[in-house]
């Protein structure tokens, strides 16, 4: 018998969409993504051809019948458009994180995709990072006392990334992860346009009323990089454990997955339980932005 072959069109050159197309092109022997044919790529500004890969129009992608999958690596702003074209054309959608900038957007944009019977996965490499899977079986059956993660990095453009809430959300989703459900307690922002700095801080509860804190920082020059403070019953872990280099690249690991639910190879108990993270670090986003966003409270 063929084995089932999804064609695919990559949207959005960037380097997530570069990167994208290398692992298309070149799918690990005996892996899920072998079922994955590249069919092409779209993108606002004109290539020809990239490596074997051909430049196509949106046009020509929404309506093809050789394409039944796409991947979105357009910047955040265009997400929720983009995916909604694609599922509206009947394709399922491999996106980038954050999947949309509103939780309001994302819940109907999976419904949408749960009406029409499509895929609709949310790339998130940072659980698969090899020193994100150390950090969890480290944190694993510990009693969380209180913790904090802070995030540094580099300036973003917010009119394409969105609200830092929603371009960090992959330090959100370490935390509901680790951690469990969490609820929001207080968050503000500091903002100094002159010098293009800025730093939200979220103060959150688990549901067992322990504190944990978010620090969610940018500004020129600043290193790209993660630091924790854990501070368990059995003692506090300040530094990432050591982990290996792994063989196997983040978006390869990403695509296998995606290509493994469209084989029906992913249990409903998995898409459940990421559904359920997905769509709760969206909200939670929408209330910490919300939190930022509100004029200072007076007490007279």
């Amino acid at each position: 018998q063929i084995s089932k072959m999804f064609g695919t069109v990559v949207v959005g050159v960037g380097i997530a969409g570069l990167a994208r197309i290398r692992d298309l092109m070149n799918p690990m022997p005996s892996s899920p993504s072998e079922h994955l044919k590249l069919f092409g790529f779209v993108s606002r500004r004109s290539f020809g051809n990239i490596n074997e890969a051909k430049q196509i129009s949106l046009e020509d992608a929404l309506s093809s019948k050789d394409i039944h999958a796409a991947f979105i690596s357009t910047e955040n702003r265009s997400h929720e458009e983009t995916i909604r074209m694609f599922l509206e054309a009947g394709k399922h959608v491999l996106v980038e994180y954050p999947m949309a900038l509103s939780a309001k957007a994302a819940h109907e944009l999976w419904e949408m995709a749960e009406q029409k019977g499509k895929v609709l996965h949310v790339e998130h490499i940072e659980l698969l990072t090899e020193e994100y899977k150390q950090l969890k079986k480290e944190v694993a059956g510990k009693d969380l006392v209180k913790g904090t993660l802070h995030f540094t990095g580099h300036v973003l453009d917010e009119n394409k990334s969105g609200f830092p809430a929603f371009s960090g959300i992959a330090r959100l989703t370490w935390l509901i992860d680790l951690f469990g459900d969490l609820t929001v307690t207080s968050a503000t922002r500091e903002k100094q346009k002159d010098k293009n700095y800025s730093r939200m801080t979220v103060h959150f509860q688990t549901a067992n009323k322990k504190p944990l804190t978010w620090i969610e920082e940018r500004g020129p020059g600043m290193r790209r990089e993660k630091k924790i403070n854990f501070c368990f019953t059995s003692g506090c872990l300040e530094n990432f454990p050591e982990a290996p280099r792994s063989s196997v690249g983040l978006f390869m690991q990403d695509q296998n997955l995606f290509a493994k639910k469209l084989l029906g190879q992913v249990s409903k108990e998995e898409l459940a339980a990421e559904k359920w993270r997905i769509l709760r670090c969206l909200d939670l986003a929408e209330v910490i932005q919300q939190y930022c966003e509100e004029p200072e409270k007076i007490y007279s």
